[in-house]
């Protein structure tokens, strides 16, 4: 996805990477085109060896204040998990976020084989899904049982807070809040969102404690080849916060096989609730995000506002109810 965020780099500011990490040229690279904000390219050196470089979009930027840090949360995500046996998440190589050698922040982690699973999704049989699903569920459940010492976005950098309701809270009204400076009209006022979902808030205070979430886990954060899931990627959402946050619970997936793999389905009144409230986050960053992002995929922008306004409705109707 084309967007303001994407930071282009030349072969000889790849090269000139390359040659710090491992002191090994490069023969070849390649941008990756399907991530939505850090830019990222396929590298191959001299030797053979394969690595993925990416690079945060440039200080200039402004982001969202759901983005706080996101390449140091990716690269301290990935450390963490290093340490998590069996866990497929790619071996980070290098960091620089000097901008001496180039112009933005950037690291490089190890080359992921296989096909992210959305392209290849619809071409796999329902056994197939079903088995690589049922691993990503157990996969999820292993990375969410990390816990912190308090709750909020990952980055140091970001305030943290005691309880998940006061986190949760101050995530999604900064949402709310970068709307109101971007001046974006909203299908339902401010005020009336807010209240609606303060309303709805101490449904989270069953949440104690805080779990590492990935967040941004869709078909295409993670990879896939001959059936099983070869690297889980993209951390640079992460929090430590309720693991019902998961992609894999939401609106958008219906899916037994993940649910079986993590052994929970959402069956209690409270999980309902705090799911749609995790929805309606999801809903306001993805429409709010294209302007701060200036995407040029029309159909995507179109998709993202329709997708709000009947979020909102679906939220403020049950929050009625």
């Amino acid at each position: 996805m084309e967007g303001i965020y994407k930071s282009k780099l030349n072969g000889e500011q790849l090269n000139a990477a390359a040659m710090q990490a491992f002191g090994v040229p490069l023969s070849e690279f390649m941008e990756l085109t399907d991530g939505w904000a850090n830019s990222a390219y396929a590298i191959k050196l001299a030797d053979d060896r394969r690595f993925v470089l990416k690079a945060r979009p440039a200080g200039t930027i402004k982001a969202m204040r759901c983005e706080p840090d996101t390449m140091k949360t990716e690269v301290e995500v990935l450390r963490l998990l290093s340490g998590v046996e069996g866990f497929p998440a790619p071996k980070l190589r290098a960091y620089d976020d000097s901008l001496q050698l180039l112009p933005v922040e950037y690291f490089i982690m190890d080359f992921v084989e296989g096909d992210p699973y959305v392209k290849v999704k619809e071409s796999l049989p329902a056994e197939t899904r079903g088995a690589i699903e049922e691993q990503l569920g157990r996969l999820t459940r292993v990375m969410n049982r990390l816990t912190g010492e308090r709750f909020g976005y990952f980055a140091a950098s970001a305030g943290k807070h005691d309880s998940w309701r006061e986190a949760f809270r101050a995530m999604i009204f900064g949402v709310l809040l970068d709307g109101e400076e971007a001046g974006i009209a909203l299908p339902a006022d401010y005020e009336t969102l807010r209240e609606a979902i303060e309303s709805r808030l101490h449904v989270l205070e069953e949440v104690t404690v805080p779990q590492l979430v990935h967040w941004d886990l869709w078909d295409g954060n993670f990879f896939v080849k001959d059936g099983v899931i070869t690297g889980i990627v993209d951390f640079e959402r992460a929090r430590w916060g309720d693991p019902i946050m998961e992609m894999y619970f939401g609106k958008f997936i219906d899916s037994e096989a993940y649910a079986r793999g993590y052994g929970l389905a959402l069956t209690e009144p409270s999980q309902i609730a705090r799911r749609k409230l995790y929805d309606l986050y999801l809903d306001l960053i993805m429409d709010i995000e294209c302007v701060y992002r200036k995407y040029e995929n029309e159909g995507h922008v179109n998709w993202a506002r329709d997708n709000l306004t009947a979020g909102i409705r679906s939220f403020l109707d049950s929050a009625a109810g």
